[in-house]
């Protein structure tokens, strides 16, 4: 099969691979099979998937949601604008602040360092939980 695309179709983790997803080729295999992938609307647990012009990925990536349109397959794995030009990125994009995700409180998070919670810590936390999942 070589690098050349047979019949306008390539590997899943092989076009990762070449757009940049993924660092190297057996991360792109080892992500095609965690069945984190849609490709139009299939969930796909392949590397070996066959993809062509046209298809829509759907993925995350570090808690990232991507949504890619092929625009072509590729030979090689190229300098970033050519990789750039491989794909449409359609993904939404979220803003997140900083400072909101400050104050996002999670419940028996701790500090570094603190130590162990002591048994009236405990006590209060295991109340909060509680009361938690009396409203659920």
């Amino acid at each position: 099969m070589g690098d050349l695309p047979l019949n306008g179709v390539l590997r899943l983790d092989k076009w990762l691979w070449y757009a940049r997803f993924m660092k190297s080729r057996s991360k792109a295999t080892k992500f095609c099979q965690s069945s984190r992938f849609c490709v139009n609307s299939l969930i796909v647990a392949k590397a070996h998937f066959l993809i062509k012009k046209n298809d829509v990925l759907t993925f995350s990536i570090d808690n990232n949601i991507k949504i890619i349109k092929i625009l072509n397959l590729g030979v090689r794995r190229g300098p970033a604008p050519e990789a750039q030009a491989l794909y449409e990125d359609l993904s939404p994009s979220i803003s997140i602040n900083k400072e909101d995700l400050k104050f996002q409180a999670v419940i028996g998070k701790r500090e570094i360092g603190s130590g162990r919670p002591t048994k009236d810590q405990r006590r209060a936390t295991d109340k909060l939980i509680a009361k938690d999942e009396q409203w659920h």
